[in-house]
């Protein structure tokens, strides 16, 4: 799975309690040896517009169309809008959510710029599209203007320009409106917090106009931090009158090495489709699509059960973040019944989220391997084997002597935003590691004074300082020790109950690898003694 995480507004990693599945060509007849992309998929689910260079077009890339009768029925063959809507110098659209307009962006002659936004109009979903006007000076400068997305209730156009009083070679625009027979406003600049020196370009809005994704559309410079020549980012809001987050990567699971780009979701929001040019396609450019998968396992262990229930009722009508999970994955600001019919969905099933980075189940019973089971992090175990199959909380266990260490490749660096660590310990004693990263610090161990529950990750400022806890997890007992980080607030938790917490606005980064039972620096003192089960990091703050 890749994941996204939870989007802590202002935060830096990509996180926003759901995460993306294997991402699926969609194959023919919507992609073709030719290029393809997803123009917009309408309200009602009943029509997909497709933007496509194909043979039996008008222009470079035209609109197509392919409609189905019902959700439950198949789509049809992409048919071409026809030369009233599409012309010879490459068309791209969005619909507006009575179905009755749709914006296109066009070089065709008649406009203000090199590039305009257009609307055509029918009065009903079963007439033909009349012909293009297009929206005007306000609207469109002498630029290029194009890329247009209108929200569901029709009162905003975000869109894409190079006009002066941008920040980078293309930016996110958005023009606002009071009701929906008025005209549009002067365009506004989304600001430096969503645009930067490099090319936002495509912009598209949830059906819920909480999030807004967008990725260059062939301009340069490309955005910083991505996996690939062009990425796919994601800002989001809590409301619709509030500011945009600062944007986040959505990750490997969807971003490759390749062109990836032109993010749209269902007017549902349980299927993110994106163009991409990564193998396995069937032209140049292809549409592909995800499932966006809820973040439905609260505490981190495995499992959706009474916990969940009880922690979202004990947050009902609040906002957590960690609880609102419906009506859409990312929520919708408050914990409601929507959110219970969520949950009630997965309750008993296996988990599947998105936002578990490497689990050690320490479940072996021999050999010198531990294996992760969501990635390729399978630990080597040096020193003498000694599992425990029968022996754990979680199934089997790992029985550290003093002497072994359990070495795993690099999993995420503390840097990089929220996540957390979670494991089941017996035994052990004062100043022994639980989970550390080579070269960086312990990041679950026993304070070497008292053998209380402590962590040694903190910023990298000359006054910041450890977080350390009055609980004693070297009695002999079994122990749920946790540590977990929102981008804001360390926490520490012993057996569900949080013992220790401060405020620590940015963590010291770490690109070591990760070692289960012993010290950063393997030093004399450190090994621990005793069991080890079920290991667990996650992209996210967790609430164990």
């Amino acid at each position: 799975m890749g994941a996204v995480g939870t989007i802590a507004l202002g935060g830096v990693r990509a996180k926003a309690d759901f995460g993306f599945g294997e991402p699926v060509n969609l194959g023919p007849p919507f992609n073709s040896p030719s290029g393809d992309c997803l123009g917009y998929i309408s309200h009602d689910g009943l029509e997909m517009y497709i933007e496509s260079n194909r043979p039996g077009g008008y222009g470079s890339w035209d609109i197509w169309v392919s409609t189905r009768e019902t959700i439950e029925d198949e789509w049809g063959a992409p048919m071409n809008l026809g030369p009233m809507v599409n012309s010879s110098r490459g068309d791209g659209c969005t619909i507006s959510a009575d179905g009755l307009e749709l914006y296109i962006d066009s070089h065709r002659p008649g406009g203000y710029g090199a590039w305009d936004i257009w609307v055509t109009r029918r009065v009903t979903k079963h007439d033909p599209w009349g012909q293009p006007a297009n929206l005007g000076p306000t609207v469109n400068a002498s630029s290029y203007d194009t890329s247009p997305n209108i929200s569901s209730d029709g009162l905003e156009l975000y869109f894409s320009s190079i006009r002066p009083g941008g920040y980078g070679s293309d930016d996110i625009w958005v023009s606002r409106r009071a009701t929906k027979n008025d005209p549009w406003g002067e365009p506004i600049n989304l600001g430096p917090v969503v645009n930067s020196t490099a090319c936002e370009g495509l912009a598209f809005l949830s059906s819920d106009g909480l999030l807004l994704f967008f990725s260059p559309d062939g301009g340069e410079p490309i955005h910083p931090g991505g996996f690939g020549n062009y990425d796919i980012w994601l800002t989001r809001r809590r409301s619709i009158t509030d500011p945009w987050s600062p944007p986040a990567n959505l990750g490997p699971m969807v971003n490759t090495s390749s062109h990836d780009q032109q993010a749209r979701i269902s007017p549902d929001g349980s299927t993110l489709y994106f163009c991409s040019e990564r193998p396995g396609g069937y032209g140049g450019d292809d549409i592909w699509k995800a499932p966006i998968i809820p973040v439905v396992d609260f505490n981190g262990d495995g499992k959706v059960d009474g916990r969940e229930v009880f922690s979202l009722a004990d947050h009902w009508g609040t906002d957590d973040s960690l609880c609102d999970i419906g009506p859409f994955a990312w929520g919708d600001g408050i914990v409601d019944i929507e959110d219970l019919k969520v949950l009630a969905e997965h309750i008993g099933e296996e988990v599947d989220d998105p936002t578990l980075v490497a689990h050690w189940a320490l479940d072996e019973t021999e050999g010198f391997i531990a294996h992760d089971g969501v990635g390729e992090k399978d630990g080597t175990v040096v020193g003498a084997p000694a599992w425990r199959p029968d022996g754990g909380q979680v199934n089997g266990a790992f029985a550290f002597d003093g002497t072994a260490l359990i070495a795993a490749d690099h999993v995420l660096s503390p840097s990089d935003g929220p996540f957390s660590v979670l494991a089941w310990v017996q035994g052990g004693a004062a100043g022994q590691a639980i989970i550390s990263q080579h070269g960086g610090v312990n990041w679950l161990m026993a304070d070497a004074a008292t053998g209380a529950l402590m962590t040694e990750l903190k910023g990298d400022g000359r006054f910041d300082t450890t977080l350390g806890s009055d609980s004693v997890i070297t009695d002999g007992d079994w122990h749920r020790v946790a540590f977990t980080w929102d981008g804001t607030n360390r926490r520490l938790y012993a057996d569900g109950m949080l013992v220790a917490e401060d405020t620590q606005e940015a963590l010291e980064g770490s690109s070591g690898g990760m070692v289960l039972g012993c010290g950063a620096n393997m030093a004399p003192g450190t090994f621990w003694t005793g069991l080890i089960d079920d290991v667990r990091i996650y992209s996210r703050a967790v609430r164990p």
